[in-house]
């Protein structure tokens, strides 16, 4: 996994940064998240690695709302545990996102 998305970064920074990154506007909405967030293992550079996988993996409209978990953790345990569908492959791909990051950043 981690040389499939490495390899997918080196893919984007050889596109033009308009094409490969959020509009600066949104951009590290994840990032700035988790560098205010109250966990003791945050750093610029663990919340900066957490953010490129977020690139990749999430729209934008997701990273805003997963950016949100961050300050409200009961909003993520509802959105894991609505019956809405929409919330459902959020969840799914939230999950995903996370294991990705866990295994990049690490």
């Amino acid at each position: 996994m981690k040389p499939l998305l490495t390899a997918a970064l080196i893919a984007a920074t050889a596109m033009p940064a308009t094409i490969a990154f959020a509009p600066s506007a949104e951009a590290k909405v994840i990032e700035r998240a988790c560098l205010s967030s109250d966990r003791k293992a945050r750093n610029r550079a663990l919340c900066g690695c957490i953010q490129q996988v977020a690139n990749f993996s999430l729209s934008k409209s997701e990273q805003r709302l997963g950016a949100k978990f961050f300050k409200k953790p009961q909003l993520a345990q509802d959105t894991r545990q609505s019956d809405s569908p929409t919330k459902e492959r959020f969840w799914k791909k939230w999950k995903a996102f996370g294991a990705t990051a866990s295994s990049y950043c690490s």
